[in-house]
């Protein structure tokens, strides 16, 4: 069965003109020339991932729509419920008026990807053409608590987030904190704060909150974050957001020499139901390009590709090898893609294999290139919180206790999650066994979650020092 919607596009909207972007070429591709804000880039691909974050209903899909105007809520258990379970995406062009008159906020708008580069301003005062400033990938994180493990594996590719706070509620509410936490583990530094709702409270009542947020800030990484009041239903200071992103989130430093390396964040089967044999296309992965550029034709491996394990309870690891078909990011076609936003990649793998997120936390290289090493144990450097966030104990903060030897934990490793169990613990230190090998390399950063009260609660991070790897086998 055909899924909704794969990576940060649409099956129905592929069909779409892009013939009004600048053009992409393979023949004259230089590697050495291109950057974030290249035309040929910054055209057709979001450079840039900001994350959509805080606790559930305070609005996060309803501002990236107000940006976008993509709905992120796609899933019919989405739908029926209201809200966000799987990982969002939505992309949009962010531009600004060149025109003094034309005084900021006002002066800046977002499209969807596909717009021109030069529209027309909104102002029909003005009569000039805007400029593309950013071409933005939002990563919409659901805020719900169960869901904690799908917001750890978008934070893996954020360059910055939106923090949603909505001004109807007091400041925090359980996963605002959490989420919070969850970004500066990761070391996220870009963030911008949306008091959304702000049209259902009074005034006095919002600028009490204020006060909230701004002691709730305080001593962390969003201690000096702008607070922007909107109202994403209503479409009330989208402009300024738009203003704050492309001034206060600086385009990241990306490598585009290194050998390609994407975290696969969802996977899809793309063919609808009886479809012909003769018809149906390979499995389709999406996700972002940490380093490098992949291109149309590219020879790829996925690993750690097919997991099993053999009699004796050992794992055995065998990479899938294919070859780059297409290249999209949402109804954009692409010859070739570079780090940042959120891509999709045509392969021709059995779609069978990518169906329902089944190559979710995959690493994608080139065949042959410098790939990371596939891990079945750890040994980290480990920090603790000194609190369980969003629990509570007889009204007080319940305190996070020391690891102990043999206890399960959750660990969130780039765009994966998978059990660990705890082999051994000695001060900062500790061994865990995995119950699925990942790729990943030393000094990457990890989450740490518990089981408390039936859900799965961050309780710290940790930084890889070194591991028992497996030899992949020839496929």
């Amino acid at each position: 069965m055909a899924e909704e919607s794969y990576a940060s596009f649409d099956v129905e909207e592929l069909g779409k003109d892009t013939s009004h972007l600048v053009a992409q070429s393979l023949e004259d591709l230089d590697f050495s020339k291109l950057n974030p804000l290249s035309p040929q880039v910054i055209s057709r691909q979001a450079t840039i991932n900001i994350g959509t974050i805080g606790h559930v209903a305070h609005g996060k899909s309803t501002v990236v729509k107000s940006i976008s105007g993509v709905k992120t809520v796609k899933f019919k258990s989405e739908r029926e419920r209201n809200i966000t379970i799987k990982l969002g995406y939505a992309n949009a062009k962010i531009y600004k008026c060149p025109n003094p008159n034309c005084k900021p906020p006002s002066n800046y708008a977002a499209y969807g990807s596909n717009k021109q580069d030069n529209p027309p301003c909104a102002n029909p005062e003005c009569g000039q053409t805007l400029e593309l400033m950013r071409h933005v990938s939002f990563v919409d994180c659901p805020g719900h608590e169960v869901l904690m493990a799908t917001m750890l594996n978008g934070a893996a590719v954020m360059d910055a987030a939106l923090l949603l706070i909505a001004g109807n509620e007091s400041c925090p509410q359980p996963q605002t904190s959490e989420h919070l936490a969850a970004i500066e583990i990761m070391q996220l530094k870009h963030i911008i704060i949306l008091q959304n709702k702000i049209d259902l409270v009074k005034q006095s009542t919002a600028i009490e909150q204020y006060k909230q947020i701004k002691k709730f800030v305080s001593g962390t990484v969003a201690e000096s974050a702008p607070i922007i009041p909107i109202s994403a239903q209503l479409g009330y200071n989208i402009d300024a957001i738009c203003e704050h992103i492309v001034n206060k989130i600086p385009v990241p430093v990306r490598d585009f020499m290194a050998s390609p390396r994407l975290i696969v964040i969802r996977s899809f089967d793309v063919n609808k139901p009886g479809t012909e044999v003769e018809d149906l296309v390979g499995g389709v992965a999406g996700g972002s390009i940490i380093q490098g550029v992949l291109k149309i034709g590219d020879k790829i491996e996925v690993r750690p590709g097919i997991v099993s394990k053999d009699e004796s309870g050992v794992f055995k690891c065998v990479p899938i090898h294919s070859h780059i078909v297409s290249l999209f990011a949402e109804a954009n076609d692409l010859k070739y893609a570079v780090p940042g936003g959120l891509i999709g990649v045509g392969t021709n793998i059995d779609p069978t294999l990518c169906r329902a997120d089944r190559l979710l936390g995959q690493v994608i290289g080139l065949r042959g290139g410098h790939l990371l090493d596939i891990f079945s144990e750890l040994e980290i450097n480990f920090f603790l919180l000194r609190m369980l966030l969003g629990v509570k104990t007889q009204g007080q903060a319940a305190r996070v206790q020391k690891l102990v030897k043999g206890e399960i934990l959750m660990v969130n490793i780039g765009s994966t999650w998978t059990g660990g169990r705890v082999l051994a613990v000695k001060q900062d230190l500790a061994k865990i066994v995995l119950t699925a090998p990942v790729c990943t390399e030393k000094g990457e950063k990890i989450a740490l979650s518990r089981r408390v009260e039936k859900h799965w609660r961050l309780i710290g991070w940790g930084k890889i020092r070194k591991g028992v790897t497996i030899t992949p086998e020839c496929s």
